[in-house]
C-alpha cells in the first residue's frame, strides 16, 4: 500500500512519526517536516497499534536531507536496502540534531530530568560524510561464496566490493587478502578485523603499518592474520596505553572511539578526585581494559582499581594488558557484576569513584542500589542505548544521585545509534 503522510518528529532506531486515520506509522529514511510519499510494509491491514513503512518519493525535503552517501543502505524502492546505516539520507549535522534529541527525549520520558544532550563528533567525518570509520565488519557469504548483506524483506544476499563504512586501512587488507572476490563456502559468517593504524602517515604507508595486525575470520576460525590485534590510545596529556584484544571479542568500532571514550571518563575522574593523592576506583563492565589502564596509571598518584568483567576472554586480554603495562595495582575479576561486588576485599569497597560501561540491556537496578550502598560520591555512566541510560538514571535518582554532566558521542555515524557519557553525582 501506498499514500503520502506529512513527517512529525523524530522516533527510535533511526525512524519517523507520522499518521494515518490517527493510526501511528514509522518511517524509514524520514525526516521531520517532510512530504513524503510511503510504501507500507506487509501486513498493513491488520488492527496494530502501528504501522511501519519507507520513503519512497520525497515531495518536500528537510534542509537536513542529502543524497544518500551509500546508496545501496538507502531505501529499496532506491535500490537501497542492505541495512547497517539507517541514517544515510541525513546531513551530519543533521545527525548530531537527531541525536540530541533522542537522548534527550528518553531521559524526560524515562529518566524524569529535563536536560540538554550536546553530541559531537569525530571532525574528519563531517569531511568524510560519515564513511571511512569501522574498524570492524562483518559479512554473509551468498550461494556464490562472495561477501554481501541481506536485502531487507527478503532472502536476497547483495554481494559486496567494497565497504564504504570501513576505514581505509579495513578497505586496504579486504583488497591486499582479496574478500570482495570471494571464494567462501555459501552461508558462512565473514568478519574482518582491523585495528587504525595510528603510526601511518599517508595511504600509501596503510598496507606496511597494519602487517599481521588483523584478522580475517570465517565462522569464527582464522583464515588469515593475527588471533590477536594490538589496538594504541593516546590520551590528551600525552599517556599511551597499548591492549591485545582477540580478533573475535568486543572493542570500539570506530577507529576514534577508544580515544574519544577514554579521554572524556578519565577528565572526568580526574575532577571529581580533584587532585587528591590516592583514590579507590571501580571499572565495572570492564572489557579488555580500555578504561582500567589509564584508570590505574593516569588518574590519581597512588590508586587501587577494582575491574569486573563477565566475558572471560576479554578478561585474560585485560590482565594481559595490565602486566605489560607494568601496572599491579588492578584486581581484575571474571563474572556477573552484580554477584562479584557481593564479595569484594575491604581495600576495594569504598570507592572513590565508579565507572561503568554496560552492554545495551544497562545496568539495571540492583547493580545500581549495589553502587550506592558502596557509598560512592561519583558514578561515571558509560551508555550505548538512550533507553537503557534514561532507565539507570530514574533509579540513581531515587538513590540519591543527581545528574551532572550528560555529553553524548557520535561515534556510529550514519547509523542511529549513539554513545553518551553521564556523570551522576551525591
Amino acid at each position: 500500500m501506498n499514500t503520502q503522510v506529512r513527517i512529525e518528529r523524530y522516533a527510535d532506531q533511526g525512524r519517523c512519526v507520522a499518521h494515518i486515520d490517527g493510526r501511528v506509522v514509522f518511517v524509514r529514511f524520514a525526516l521531520p517536516g517532510e512530504l513524503v510519499d510511503i510504501r507500507l510494509d506487509e501486513p498493513h491491514d491488520r488492527d496494530d497499534r502501528f504501522w511501519t513503512g519507507e520513503v519512497t518519493e520525497v515531495i518536500e525535503p528537510s534542509a537536513d536531507r542529502v543524497d544518500p552517501v551509500w546508496p545501496l543502505a538507502g531505501p529499496l524502492a532506491w535500490g537501497g536496502g542492505v541495512g547497517g546505516a539507517d541514517m544515510v539520507h541525513v546531513s551530519i549535522p543533521g545527525q548530531l540534531r537527531w541525536k540530541s534529541s533522542t537522548i534527550g527525549e528518553q531521559m524526560r520520558r524515562l529518566g524524569h530530568v529535563d536536560v540538554e544532550v550536546p553530541v559531537v563528533g569525530v571532525p574528519d567525518d563531517v569531511d568524510r560524510n560519515g564513511l571511512g570509520w569501522r574498524t570492524r565488519i562483518e559479512m554473509i557469504a551468498d550461494d556464490k561464496g562472495r561477501p554481501s548483506m541481506r536485502r531487507r524483506e527478503s532472502h536476497i544476499r547483495v554481494p559486496l566490493d567494497a565497504m564504504p563504512l570501513a576505514t581505509d586501512a579495513l578497505n586496504a587488507v579486504a583488497d591486499r587478502q582479496r574478500v570482495w572476490e570471494g571464494g567462501f563456502v555459501p552461508g558462512s559468517q565473514i568478519r574482518l578485523a582491523v585495528p587504525e593504524p595510528r603510526n601511518a602517515s599517508s595511504d600509501d604507508d596503510i598496507p606496511a603499518a597494519v602487517g599481521d595486525n588483523y584478522a580475517l575470520l570465517v565462522d569464527g576460525k582464522l583464515k588469515s592474520g593475527s588471533q590477536t590485534l594490538t589496538e594504541t590510545v593516546r590520551l590528551n596529556d600525552g599517556h599511551e596505553f597499548t591492549y591485545t584484544v582477540d580478533a573475535g571479542g568486543f572493542w570500539q568500532v570506530h577507529r576514534q572511539a577508544p580515544i574519544a571514550l577514554a579521554n572524556e571518563v578519565i577528565d572526568l575522574v580526574r575532577k571529581r578526585l580533584d587532585g587528591a593523592e590516592s583514590a579507590v576506583l571501580w571499572d565495572l563492565y570492564s572489557g579488555s581494559g580500555l578504561f582500567t589502564l589509564p584508570l590505574a596509571a593516569a588518574t590519581a598518584e597512588r590508586t587501587q582499581v577494582l575491574s569486573i568483567e563477565g566475558a572471560k576472554t576479554a578478561v585474560k586480554s585485560a590482565q594481559r594488558n595490565l602486566r605489560a603495562a607494568g601496572l599491579d595495582n588492578v584486581d581484575s575479576r571474571a563474572g556477573d557484576v552484580s554477584k562479584t561486588l557481593r564479595n569484594i576485599p575491604k581495600n576495594l569497597a569504598l570507592p572513590d569513584v565508579v565507572v561503568l560501561d554496560p552492554p545495551r540491556a544497562g545496568a539495571k537496578k540492583h547493580v545500581c542500589e549495589q553502587i550506592a550502598d558502596s557509598g560512592t560520591r561519583s558514578v561515571i555512566y558509560v551508555a550505548c542505548d538512550p533507553t537503557s541510560l534514561a532507565r539507570d538514571t530514574a533509579t540513581f535518582t531515587d538513590l540519591g544521585y543527581d545528574l551532572a554532566h550528560i555529553q553524548g558521542f557520535d561515534i556510529y555515524p550514519n547509523t542511529h545509534h549513539v554513545e553518551t557519557v553521564a556523570l551522576f553525582t551525591k
